[in-house]
């Protein structure tokens, strides 16, 4: 055999794992933001009351920040140190390694400047604007290509069962991300997502479910079949395992995105097939979970002096913690009770904070001492770090199932005499504060030990020197011929590309059987004649509605459950959403359902309510607003708007006549002139003759007529009313699922 010589590239793992800590530290200390938002209130709107640091503008960015900034660098970070020595190559180039890295970087900037700023898609963990998603595409390609090269140049045939799960994720992640992200553009900072009502809630669920399969899962799956191993100096428990673990997994998350809409107006088929498949789920992930624990059987001595086995056990813990919770939630039993409340911020947080943080840490503590050539700085440290960690998730993640627990119960909580238990929704919320103040009191644990680290590996990395090309030397096997029969999947195995087509070809089967129907079967989505396009005032009403995160805390659909119709009103029909783009149904209610607002209440109740929501709604932790009273709603690019709406299919000129996109303005004017007046109408008649002294009305309106204020407050008015006691309502019902009686007969 040939002996080659060769240089691993170490100097972009050691900017990812810098970026990694630096993106992840900053992620999560919005995340503490967000949640001290939510404890403290009153704090935050009297003292610190700023609008790019509203809860509506900073989730999104939260949510984003430790996905794609931490995680995705950490991502980035495993799998090139990883790879290369699986492969027995260095990067296919060292040019396109740092291109990814620094346009990484970028796209991270991109989404740090312009969530807060309010220039968003408004689509859960899919919010950047269109030119940010291209910029996304090309450098997965970068990154997918250099990946691919170096594969191909390897120096050993077998493709171990981590580079299977590197493959999964770039192609599953390609395909998800460039499916859900078409959306037609109206300016730089704005586009509308091609999709609508149904449609869109199922391609973005599949992806929002996916992401988390697809990102936050199978890659790691791929780093532990690495590290853990190589931590323990143990070979991993079983290959056949891996095998099932890998097909099964890939196969069966596809299908399951639709358990993320249940009782909704996603046709019930399809409802059920993300059950079904949900539940399977549990099989190849709890196999995967085994087959890491069990790699470390004889172990278990280092794993209590290895810093880096204990965050990796606690990972793996947490892992098939939440792959259990996962298909337990999809039961519509379960759902009726978790959706929509904290339950699932707890789940999201045990996946994110225990699987995707504590493996990370792992890496890290692993990773540094390697590449510096040198001893930890300080195992004490890491040690402290591991607790304060594990603490701070308990923290944060048993408040928040308790909280969970409360809001679905009390909701569904009935009187003897058939009514509402707790008819106002406040009382749901103010019940909630303690567990806000606990979650954030964990949160702030995390960030702790995420900090000490940062000091301990930076300590580390200056006691020693990187080894930015580190040498090695390998057997080459190319064309060396294996006598006598193999392991049928090793055929596969030693052919990447084969192994890439296959692995498309086996997600692509469940999106396209839940996806193509719903696109295609008209019957899947009916119309009704009575929902009309949005008026230009209401349009760009929902778009600032968009634009201040407003779906973050409140949803736009009422499940056909008693104890959401007697709250909310009659539940939501498929046809209520046609013109919807994008859908606005919303995962977490923080505040009230809003799909029949409109008309319940006057308009001046809104625009106060904008302004000093803790006075007109004693309790709330909805922020103020103020800055909708003084800036000037956009009419520029509205004629734009709505001839991108004609050609995503929404009829303006069928409605309003031929040229509407000109008369848009004007009629914005109109509609305008009317709730400015009503709103100054009210507000002179509710002040005191001694207050009304300088209350020029008609100058009063002129002022208000133009502000953003009153454009929102014309699409929460819109909300829900084109359906009311619309006769089509009845021609075209949706057959309410067998468990949702069921579920009322309980709640009785």
């Amino acid at each position: 055999m040939e002996v080659e010589k060769f240089s691993y590239d170490n100097k972009i793992v050691k900017n990812f794992a810098y970026a990694t800590i630096i993106w992840g530290i900053t992620g999560m200390l919005v995340g503490l933001i967000a949640a001290l938002q939510l404890a403290f209130p009153l704090f935050f709107d009297e003292y610190l009351g700023f609008k790019y640091l509203s809860f509506g503008r900073i989730r999104p960015l939260h949510t984003n920040a430790v996905i794609f900034a931490f995680v995705g660098n950490g991502i980035f970070m495993g799998v090139y140190y990883s790879l290369q020595r699986l492969l027995k190559a260095r990067m296919w180039s060292d040019k396109l390694s740092n291109i990814n890295f620094w346009g990484w970087q970028f796209i991270i900037v991109c989404a740090v400047v312009t969530l807060p700023l309010g220039i968003t898609s408004g689509k859960e963990y899919a919010e950047l604007e269109w030119w940010i998603d291209i910029l996304i595409t090309v450098l997965w390609v970068v990154f997918g290509w250099n990946m691919f090269a170096t594969i191909l140049k390897r120096r050993v045939k077998h493709l171990y069962v981590a580079i299977w799960f590197y493959i999964a994720t770039f192609v599953t992640v390609a395909v998800l991300h460039i499916f859900n992200s078409f959306e037609l553009p109206v300016s730089m900072f704005k586009s509308y997502s091609a999709y609508a009502g149904v449609q869109d809630a199922l391609v973005q669920w599949w992806y929002g479910h996916n992401a988390v399969a697809f990102f936050l899962t199978t890659p790691y799956l791929g780093l532990m079949y690495y590290f853990v191993p190589k931590a323990a100096n143990r070979p991993v428990y079983s290959y056949r395992l891996s095998i099932i673990h890998f097909w099964a997994l890939i196969f069966l998350y596809i299908w399951a995105g639709p358990h993320h809409l249940l009782y909704t107006s996603l046709p019930d088929w399809a409802q059920s097939l993300g059950v079904v498949f949900s539940i399977m789920l549990i099989a190849p992930s709890w196999g995967g979970m085994l087959n890491g624990l069990l790699t470390l059987r004889g172990a278990w001595d280092r794993v209590r002096d290895d810093v880096m086995l204990k965050f990796m056990v606690v990972a793996l813990t947490c892992y098939g913690m939440a792959t259990f919770e996962g298909p337990l939630l999809s039961l519509k039993n379960v759902n009726s009770i978790s959706h929509f409340t904290d339950w699932t911020i707890a789940h999201v947080h045990v996946g994110g904070l225990g699987w995707n943080g504590m493996f990370t840490f792992g890496m890290l503590y692993w990773l540094f001492p390697k590449i510096f050539r040198v001893k930890l700085y300080s195992k004490k440290l890491a040690n402290q770090h591991f607790w304060i960690a594990t603490l701070g998730i308990i923290l944060y993640a048993i408040p928040m199932y308790i909280a969970g627990f409360m809001q679905g119960l009390m909701w569904q909580d009935f009187k003897e005499d058939g009514n509402l238990a707790n008819p106002e929704f406040l009382e749901t919320v103010t019940a909630l504060e303690p567990y806000y103040i606990l979650r954030a009191i964990g949160g702030l644990l995390f960030i702790v030990g995420a900090v000490m680290m940062f000091w301990n590996l930076v300590k580390t990395a200056k006691s020693g020197k990187l080894m930015a090309d580190e040498p090695a030397e390998a057997a080459v096997s190319r064309n060396v011929k294996v006598k006598g029969g193999e392991y049928w999947h090793r055929a596969i195995e030693k052919r990447p590309i084969r192994f890439l087509l296959v692995s498309l070809i086996v997600i692509l089967i469940g999106g396209l059987v839940e996806i193509i129907p719903t696109m295609i079967v008209k019957s899947n989505v009916p119309h009704i004649a009575a929902v009309k396009p949005y008026t230009p005032l209401e349009l760009e009403g929902r778009d600032i509605y968009i634009r201040e995160g407003c779906y973050n805390c409140h949803s736009q659909m009422i499940r056909p459950l008693r104890f959401e119709t007697e709250r909310y009103g009659d539940y939501s029909k498929s046809g209520e959403f046609v013109w919807d783009h994008p859908f606005q149904w919303g995962s977490k209610r923080t505040g009230p359902d809003l799909a029949r607002e409109g008309g319940k209440r006057s308009n001046y109740w809104h625009y106060d309510h904008m302004f000093r929501p803790k006075v007109v709604s004693t309790g709330t932790v909805m922020p103020a607003y103020p800055w909708l009273k003084t800036d000037d709603y956009d009419t520029d690019l509205m004629p734009a708007k709505i001839r991108a709406m004609e050609t995503l299919g929404v009829p303006y000129e069928k409605e309003y006549g031929k040229g509407f996109d000109e008369k848009a303005v004007a009629n914005m004017a109109v509609q305008a002139d009317e709730i400015a007046t009503d709103i100054i109408t009210d507000m002179y008649n509710n002040t005191p003759k001694k207050l009304r002294t300088g209350m020029n009305q008609k100058e009063m309106i002129k002022d208000l007529k133009t502000k953003e204020i009153v454009a929102i407050i014309a699409y929460l008015q819109r909300l829900g009313t084109d359906t009311k006691n619309s006769p089509v309502m009845k021609e075209t019902p949706i057959e309410v699922p067998e468990a949702a009686a069921e579920n009322d007969t309980l709640t009785n």
